[in-house]
């Protein structure tokens, strides 16, 4: 799954980015920089399309965070000359994780998603700026990720691109390694990662996705080149949350429903 020209998708990646935001009257960029190679790249790619200045990195730590985390994210601002603004979440998401008595891990780790969309918005309202989003295209196929938090952005550059295309392109741009090289962790717990949390590795589960989205083939005819469980768990996870890659259903009792034939371009207002 090699991007074939790293910097025609490059090039193509920052245009998206400028164009994008411009169309709407916005030259800033607000994005959360967690030290990952996601947000790393992000970070790249939208300085290069609207310059250093108009771009904020938010780092938004959490209690548990992993202390790499926030030097890796000023070490990204460092070397791209952005400004960034430290967010300490946990103040803000302890009253909730304890006034709802929340103890499963899974809820602990939405609570502190959707806390760091809220101050995310909030900045990008108080700076005129839009949100960059910084899901890959295996975390929307799998679903990983959650609805109204890390999910929520005005516009997304890598959506469209697997984990290891990321890691690709990354190291091309300049990430440093150290960063590309980590393993992939939401931080949402002490010694989470990603690849734990789905039960496989992005390669494994890059290889399958593409085999089934991309070359149109049935789970079934992998069996032989891929463990059963594994493409099964990736074909359900796929399934089960076409949900979140959808905007709200809406009940339809009129001639005329939003999303129904009532279908404009987004940016048909500008």
């Amino acid at each position: 799954m090699k991007l074939g020209s790293l910097n025609v998708v490059r090039k193509a990646l920052t245009l998206f980015i400028r164009e994008e935001i411009r169309r709407f009257g916005f030259k800033r960029a607000v994005l959360g920089l967690s030290g990952g190679v996601d947000s790393s790249l992000v970070a790249f790619l939208t300085v290069e399309a609207l310059g250093p200045e108009n771009v904020l990195g938010v780092l938004m730590p959490y209690e548990t965070s992993a202390e790499d985390s926030v030097k890796h994210a000023l070490m990204v601002a460092r070397i791209l000359g952005m400004d960034t603004k430290l967010v300490d979440i946990t103040p803000m998401a302890d009253p909730i994780i304890s006034a709802l008595g929340i103890e499963n891990k899974n809820r602990r780790g939405n609570v502190l998603a959707r806390v760091r969309m809220i101050v995310l918005y909030d900045i990008s309202a108080d700076l005129g700026a839009l949100v960059v989003g910084t899901s890959n295209k295996t975390e929307l196929l799998l679903g990983y990720g959650t609805l109204w938090g890390d999910l929520a952005h005005a516009i997304n550059p890598l959506g469209d691109l697997y984990k290891t295309q990321v890691w690709e392109l990354a190291s091309f741009v300049g990430v440093p390694e150290e960063i590309v090289k980590k393993k992939p962790s939401a931080d949402l717990w002490p010694g989470q990662t990603d690849e734990g949390e789905l039960g496989l590795s992005y390669h494994e589960a890059d290889r399958i996705l593409y085999n089934i989205l991309e070359l149109h083939r049935r789970p079934e005819d992998l069996y032989g080149e891929y463990e059963r469980e594994k493409v099964d768990r990736v074909f359900h996870l796929l399934r089960k949350n076409q949900f979140k890659r959808k905007p709200p259903i809406i009940a339809k009792v009129g001639q005329v429903s939003i999303n129904y034939e009532f279908i404009a371009p987004r940016d048909w207002g500008t």
